[in-house]
């Protein structure tokens, strides 16, 4: 296991160990042992009891956050015709078609999120390899593929965020900034934990929710009593 640094290990002194706080005083807790010297991202955490291997199981979503991320998304729109325009005017960053796709397969990523219409997902299909591993395929599930480009990138450029489960069954979702309002966090993180609740696969039997954390870039993570 690699060694903390001094910062993370005097961070975590601050923190009662095992003890699940409850989510304002947590988020509090993260604000507090945050270290880092920049406005560091905070993440929140589900272990569930889910088994990835059965798509039955597989959680995959986007949730729009009331307050959004603090992060300014640059949009990709991947089209033509009509469409092209359309996307323009809703304020996409990039709007174009087969050519962008030349420049991806070349190693080009400046852009954050990409969507696409319909018809063009042949093409982007053949880029499986390439923008899988890295998220960037565009998906029905978080409305990244939709005719309707105006309302997707609207939505993105609020705050949407995307959830899928890994490997283990862990769901990890960007809550927002260090610097947001506590209580901004605390509402983020209940719109968060309503969609994760309600996505419960029918399969799942006994406990779903195993352990919720929250954290900051760097820093110690902070158990949160999800069960009040």
């Amino acid at each position: 296991m690699a060694r903390r640094s001094k910062n993370y290990q005097e961070a975590a002194k601050l923190i009662v160990k095992d003890k699940a706080y409850p989510i304002s005083e947590a988020i509090d807790l993260v604000k507090k042992v945050a270290y880092a010297k920049f406005d560091a991202t905070v993440e929140l955490i589900f272990r569930l009891n889910v088994d990835p291997r059965h798509a039955d199981q597989q959680l995959r979503g986007a949730i729009v956050l009331p307050n959004g991320t603090g992060k300014t998304q640059k949009v990709l729109v991947i089209t033509q015709g009509a469409k092209e325009q359309e996307a323009k005017d809703a304020g996409a960053d990039i709007v174009g078609g087969k050519e962008i796709l030349e420049d991806i397969k070349k190693g080009w990523f400046d852009f954050d999120v990409i969507v696409a219409t319909p018809d063009m997902m042949g093409e982007l299909g053949k880029l499986g390899k390439i923008l899988g591993p890295k998220g960037l395929m565009p998906n029905p599930k978080t409305g990244t593929v939709t005719m309707n480009v105006a309302a997707a990138i609207e939505e993105i450029k609020k705050g949407k965020v995307t959830y899928r489960t890994d490997k283990e069954g862990n769901v990890a979702v960007i809550l927002g900034k260090t610097s947001f309002d506590t209580d901004k966090l605390v509402e983020n993180y209940k719109t968060i934990y309503d969609v994760i609740l309600r996505a419960r696969p029918a399969a799942v039997k006994g406990t779903y929710m195993k352990n919720v954390t929250v954290c900051a870039s760097m820093s110690p993570s902070v158990k949160v009593d999800h069960l009040v």
